[in-house]
Order: C-alpha cells, then structure tokens, then sequence
C-alpha cells in the first residue's frame, strides 16, 4: 500500500450479503478517515514546527484541525450505509440501497436522492481539501523540507481524485453497456467511498491522472491536425503499466479517442468538429492555442496549469457535456477519460480477483 492509501483493509462487501444483509455482523469499520497515518504525520510535523518558529499560526491551525474532526465525528451520527438501517421511509440495507443506484432512472442533480451521509460526506471532503490546500501554503511560508510539502501538494489533489472519483462511479452505475457484476462492483466501491470518505482504488489510480495531466499541460497541441495525441501517447508508455495498457487496448475505440481529444485539446468535441471543418474549409493545416478563439469566434479557455482546481475544472465540464449528449442521443463522447481509464482498471482489477479466487479453489 503506497504512502498516499487510506488507513483501512478495502473489503468487497459482497461477502457480507449472503443471508439478510450480513454486514452489520462484519465488523466492518463503518467511520471516516479523518487522517490516514501518513496525513496525521504531516499535521504533526507541522504542528511542531509552527510550535518553534511561528507561534501565532499555531492556534487557527489546532482550530482547523479539531473542525475537521467534530464535523467527521458529527457525521458519523448518521446511519452507516454498510449497515441495516430503520429509517423514518423504512428499512435500508446495503443490497437495497445498491439496487437503487443501479436501477435508478433519474437524470439531472440527484442530490435529493443520495443518502444524509453520502451528501454531508461530499461537505467534510471539501473542507479537508481545502484545509490541506491552506497547510501546503503554510508550509511553504515556514520554508518546510520541499519533500514534506511536496506531500501535503500531493495529498491535496489525491482528494480531488476522491470527489472526481464520485462522480465517476455514479455515471459508471447507471451505464447498461457494463456488466451488472462491474456496476455491483462500483456501486460497493461508491458506498465504501461514502462511508469512509477514503478510496484504495482511485488512491492507486490518482497519481496516474495527474502524471497524464502533467504530461497534458506541457504539450503544444497543433489544432486540426490533432497533432499532440501521439506525444501524449508517447508519454503514456513511460507512466504508469496500467495507463499504457489502457491506451493500447481502447484507443482505437472511437468513443475513447473522442472523450482523449477533450481531455488533451481542452474544448468540447463539438468546438473540436468545429475547428476541424473550418480549418479544411480555409486550406489551413493547423494552427496554435493561442488561435483557437478567434477561429471558433468565442472565448474558449485552452491553456492550463497544473493546478488541481483547473483539472477539476476541465473535468466537469467534459462531465456534464458527455451526459448532455447522452440524454439526447447526440454524437460525440457520452461518457469522459477518466470513466473510460477507470472503469477499465478496475475491470482488470475484478478480473484478477476472479482468477486468484479460482486458483485458490483448485
């Protein structure tokens, strides 16, 4: 487990639902990771340095801190989703509550429809985020070793991955073009999340996504010829085993290869025709990002940094286009990179799984 995992055993709660929605016998943690162990040694490392040499930070930082931990424990207070539950509405278990999710039919902002704890868990993430982000910048005022801010940096965007990574699963849940046992899968990965606001899977696969984005940011695609994909393929083989995998097995999926263009060019598959057709039209055979709005006659924002907010930015955005074309059937990508590289992980991952089991068996 790497140094950025969460402090708990990732369990397949599907053991426990055998009889009657076993999991209130488990034994299963059902409370928040406040801090992983690795996070509470930054606060305490922080904590001690402030103590030396900047006294008057020192108490708004313990306040901070202590906030974090009333609002986890308030939170806690409400029914654990990997439990039966008697609500006001009647009974939940994790199997119905599971069904749900993967039955559901609603479109649109399901806030309304998401249990207490799921929506209230969302809130305690963003304020440690948003904490984390704060205790990097101190660090860096109190000229802290660079490795140690470097890891609160990397703390800070693991749990962008984790709101990122939400989102994710619940688009995945509802996509009939998967397996039922991939969407049972990421629905029981989508409750653990909910419950322990903490996530083995996207712990593993978020220092990827940012290496990709990384890679992304540095590149000067040449608009129209698309030229810029191959370097960022190129670059792909030298990251992570899984993204060169994932790039070599889906590339040539035409869905794939729309939502990696939205991902790399950072305009909508439309803009992206669009840019196309006029590009031919005019007889030019590519031009810079700096070029792109005067072309497509609107403001369009093409260079990032790497700051973790822009890539949440850029996410959303290609969210909420690729569900836009779902709902009504348009062409273009219905679904984003990351649905498409995480999905693909962690079918891999089940696929291991069943293997090791069967082997066991034998």
């Amino acid at each position: 487990m790497n140094e950025l995992s969460p402090e708990f055993t990732a369990v397949d709660i599907n053991e426990f639902f055998d009889k009657k929605d076993r999991v209130e016998d488990s034994g299963l943690d059902t409370g928040i990771v406040v801090f992983t162990e690795h996070q509470r040694q930054l606060v305490k490392t922080l904590r001690q340095t402030l103590s030396e040499i900047k006294k008057e930070e020192l108490e708004p930082f313990n306040k901070r801190v202590e906030d974090l931990k009333k609002l986890a424990a308030a939170i806690a207070n409400f029914p654990s989703l990997l439990e039966r539950a008697n609500l006001t509405g009647g009974t939940r278990t994790p199997t119905s509550l599971i069904d749900s999710l993967i039955n559901s039919k609603r479109e649109g902002d399901t806030a309304l429809q998401l249990p207490s704890k799921a929506t209230l868990g969302k809130g305690f993430l963003v304020a440690k985020l948003h904490t984390f982000s704060s205790l990097e910048k101190i660090s860096r005022e109190a000229n802290l070793d660079p490795k140690i801010i470097s890891a609160f940096h990397d703390e800070t965007i693991s749990m962008m991955f984790l709101l990122l990574a939400e989102d994710v699963y619940l688009n995945l849940i509802r996509d009939t073009t998967l397996s039922m046992a991939s969407r049972r899968q990421l629905a029981i990965s989508l409750l653990l999340l909910w419950e322990h606001r903490a996530d083995q899977n996207i712990s593993d696969i978020s220092p990827v996504l940012q290496s990709v984005w990384k890679a992304r940011t540095r590149l000067a695609p040449a608009f129209g010829t698309m030229m810029g994909t191959s370097e960022l393929i190129m670059i792909s083989f030298q990251l992570d085993e899984q993204w060169s995998d994932f790039i070599k097995t889906k590339l040539g999926d035409a869905e794939v290869n729309q939502s990696m263009e939205e991902f790399l060019f950072g305009i909508s598959y439309e803009q992206i025709t669009r840019l196309k057709n006029i590009l031919r039209e005019k007889g030019i055979a590519a031009i810079g990002r700096d070029e792109v709005s005067s072309f497509l006659e609107t403001d369009v924002k093409t260079n990032v940094s790497e700051d973790y907010r822009d890539f949440f930015q850029q996410y959303s955005l290609r969210r909420d286009n690729a569900r836009a074309r779902k709902r009504m059937n348009l062409p273009g990508p219905h679904k984003t990179l990351e649905d498409f590289f995480i999905s693909y992980v962690m079918e891999k991952n089940r696929e291991k799984q069943n293997k090791d089991n069967y082997a066991s068996q034998k």
